[in-house]
């Protein structure tokens, strides 16, 4: 005897198939939102960790920023003083060349010529005068050039004038001072021989 089965299998069997599919597409969704989620809590621990090394770097930046600027206003300082210093320095070894500068240049002076005003910058000097003739002060370059303290002569003007209803040549005239290298390398005013030494000399 032949059994037939009546029931609707397929239908069943769809039923069952299908009954899966949507197990395993809750599990995948489940699986996947559970990966995202884990994705997402890394990257965001990720951005948080660089953020945070960020954050570091720059306030590591602007600490080194404000050692920069210390550094510079140290520097700043430290060429100033130098330069007070060195200006201190220049003062004391050249004080005396004022001094030097006058005997000499009364030692130098021909008669018959007469200086009216003197200026200095640093090495060089300026005079003007009156002379007698331009003889006169051809004579007064000669000592320029002769002396051991001043050198360099070089006239800048000569011109006839009257002074005092008395017919003169005015002149201005450019010249250095020589100065001495000491053992430091630096110039420093160089001595002019005293008027006790030029007197005994004559």
């Amino acid at each position: 005897m032949i059994r037939i089965n009546l029931l609707p299998h397929r239908e069943e069997k769809r039923k069952a198939r299908q009954k899966q599919f949507a197990i395993l597409a809750g599990l995948t969704t489940v699986i996947a939102l559970a990966v995202a989620g884990l994705l997402w809590t890394v990257f965001n621990q990720q951005i948080d960790n660089q953020k945070g090394r960020n954050k570091y770097l720059t306030d590591e930046i602007a600490t080194l920023d404000k050692q920069i600027d210390e550094i510079k206003k140290i520097r700043e300082e430290t060429a100033s003083l130098l330069a007070k210093k060195q200006v201190v320095e220049s003062l004391q070894s050249n004080r005396s060349e004022p001094v030097y500068l006058l005997d000499q240049l009364l030692r130098q002076l021909p008669e018959g010529l007469y200086l009216k005003s003197i200026k200095q910058t640093g090495t060089k000097v300026n005079v003007t005068g009156y002379a007698q003739s331009n003889a006169r002060v051809a004579a007064l370059m000669r000592n320029v050039e002769a002396s051991p303290y001043i050198e360099s002569p070089n006239l800048v003007e000569i011109k006839a004038t009257t002074v005092n209803t008395v017919r003169a040549n005015e002149f201005n005239l450019d010249f250095s001072i020589k100065r001495a290298k000491t053992d430091d390398g630096k110039a420093g005013a160089k001595k002019a021989p005293s008027v006790a030494q030029g007197e005994a000399k004559k």
